[in-house]
This record gives structure tokens, C-alpha cells and sequence, in this order.
């Protein structure tokens, strides 16, 4: 028999344990050590899951979950028409969940071997041509301000393949000269995806610098911490564009030059960078440094797609 003192502290674990659904996954965010960025796709993610298990409800059975319920939960995700992305990151918060649980000793973790939806294959966005590139550019109206700044992002964008969330953190004084760089040339340090300083950088050549050098003098307000490209409107004047404003101006500026495609999009001109850098003899190190893949079998990706249309075998077919 356990003593006194064991059983009063088992009393009180239980009743610090969380009592409902949502109190089981306010301890399991408030218990990761995570961005603040993390910490609201888990909270978006989760919120979906619970809807899903209120909806059906399992909410009320919630002892009773099974890895078939998690698996029953991914096909309606599927069925749903939600994209394979979206679905793995769904999944990928349940499981989490379900660590956590597991390692508090609270539930078993029933989501093992439950996995996302196959990723496809190849790009999923189309790529540019050159001449396509020079008809988007040529159709914005550089008369204005704003103008200045989409042909500035746009060519930005095109020329070195950057995220529009790396667009949106950057700043003025992110623009700096660096040792060994061509005459005229600079760097633009840039806050990544996933992380927390500027500690990556893309080379703005000639023809990538002089478009922002010319809206920035138009702009006038540059100060270090000015943001790079930034709203003209009343509402928000001179505060950085958000990635949702960057993908549209850039979506405008494709339909304006008769690009009217889905495929078309803000992350196309990233491609589009990227297979261009290789079509030009970039080598695979220099591409992946272009554009900042972690692994290089995803900068390796792009040479496989482009050397199969190159060497297709389709073309041996003859009768």
C-alpha cells in the first residue's frame, strides 16, 4: 500500500490534470518551447483537430480515441479537398499532441504511424521564361511611387529567388557592401524562414540593385530600420508589406502582362530564380547557396527536372 504522503501527491497530480479537450491542449502549448510563430500554426492546427473531434463527437469520448479515429480524421481532411501541405501540417500538430501526452502520462500516443499525405512531385508552380519576366516588368507603371516599388519587388523576386516572408522582414539596413563583391554590387542580409536573425544573405547584382536604389531615393524616408518595401496607402504608410500584399502584387503585375495563370503565382518568381541561376551554369552549390536549401537533394530537384525534359526519352520513341 502506498504511504500518506505518496497518495495525497498522486491526489493532487490528478487534480492538476486538465479536465477537457481544450484544457488538454492549452497545457500542451503553454508546455512547448517554441516561436511564438510555431506556437500559433500548433494552436491553428489543433483548433481544427478539435472542431473535427466536437463535430463527430469524440470530444465527449476522448478516453476512448483510436489511432483508426486519427486516421478516419486525415481521410475527411482528404476528402475535404484540403491540399497534401495542408494536411500534413495538420497532422503533424496531432502528433505532437499526442507525444506530449503520451510522455505526461496522460494518454497513450495513438497517432504512431500515422502519417501526412504524399507531398507531389516536381515544382508546383510554373516557371518564367526570360521573355515573360521582361512583359511583366515592362506593363507596371513606374510613374509612381508605388509603381517604383512593385518594379523593384518584382525584379527583386526574379533575380534572386527570396521567400516573400524574406521580402517582408527586410530592411534598409539589410543592404550592405561586402569583401570580394563585384563594383556596384551589394548583399541583402535576410531573415529566413524558421529563423530568428538576418544570417543569410542573396547578392543583388547591377541590374537587381538599381531598380530598389531608385525607389528608394523616390521614397525618401530610409532610415537603417526602415523596412524595404513598404505600404504607400494612409492606413499603414511606410510600414513593411505583409507576404499576403507581396503576392498580390505580384499576381497584378502578372495579369496586367496577360500571365493570368494559378499557376502563376508570388512563388513562381522563386522558381523561377532558381531554375534560371541553373539554366545560366550555376553549379548545385551555387544554386543551393542562391537559394538557401538546407538539403541539397531539393536544389538537386531542379537539375533532375530540368535534365529530364533535356534528355527525355520520349524522343527515342520512332514509328
Amino acid at each position: 500500500m502506498a504511504s500518506l504522503p505518496a497518495v495525497h501527491q498522486q491526489q493532487r497530480a490528478l487534480a492538476a490534470r486538465p479536465a477537457t479537450l481544450d484544457e488538454f491542449l492549452e497545457a500542451f502549448l503553454k508546455d512547448q518551447d517554441i516561436k511564438a510563430s510555431s506556437r500559433a500554426t500548433y494552436q491553428r492546427s489543433l483548433r481544427q483537430f478539435a472542431g473535427w473531434l466536437q463535430e463527430t463527437g469524440r470530444d465527449q469520448q476522448l478516453q476512448d480515441l483510436q489511432r483508426d479515429d486519427l486516421l478516419t480524421y486525415k481521410q475527411e481532411l482528404q476528402a475535404a479537398g484540403r491540399s497534401a501541405y495542408t494536411v500534413s501540417l495538420y497532422l503533424v500538430a496531432v502528433r505532437r499532441f499526442f507525444q506530449w501526452l503520451e510522455a505526461k502520462k496522460l494518454y497513450p500516443d495513438v497517432s504512431r504511424g500515422v502519417k501526412g499525405s504524399s507531398k507531389p512531385k516536381g515544382y508546383r508552380k510554373d516557371v518564367l521564361s526570360p521573355e515573360q519576366i521582361r512583359k511583366a516588368l515592362e506593363a507596371i507603371d513606374r510613374s509612381t511611387l508605388a509603381g517604383l516599388r512593385d518594379y523593384a519587388l518584382f525584379n527583386l523576386l526574379a533575380r534572386t529567388g527570396l521567400r516573400t516572408v524574406e521580402v517582408a522582414r527586410a530592411k534598409v539596413g539589410d543592404i550592405r557592401q561586402e569583401p570580394g563583391l563585384q563594383r556596384g554590387e551589394r548583399v541583402l542580409w535576410i531573415q529566413g524562414k524558421g529563423r530568428d536573425t538576418a544570417d543569410e544573405f542573396v547578392v543583388l547584382t547591377k541590374k537587381t540593385l538599381a531598380p530598389l536604389q531608385e525607389y528608394l531615393k523616390a521614397r525618401a524616408r530610409n532610415s537603417q530600420e526602415a523596412p524595404l518595401v513598404s505600404s504607400e496607402s494612409d492606413r499603414n504608410y511606410m510600414e513593411a508589406l505583409s507576404t499576403r500584399t507581396i503576392s498580390r502584387i505580384v499576381k497584378e503585375s502578372l495579369k496586367r502582362a496577360g500571365l493570368d495563370s494559378s499557376r502563376l503565382t508570388a512563388h513562381s518568381m522563386r522558381h523561377t530564380a532558381i531554375t534560371l541561376a541553373i539554366l545560366g551554369g550555376a553549379t548545385p552549390q551555387q544554386a543551393q547557396a542562391m537559394a538557401r536549401h538546407a538539403d541539397i537533394q531539393v536544389t538537386l530537384g531542379y537539375f533532375h527536372n530540368l535534365n529530364r525534359v533535356e534528355a527525355a526519352a520520349e524522343r527515342a520513341i520512332n514509328f
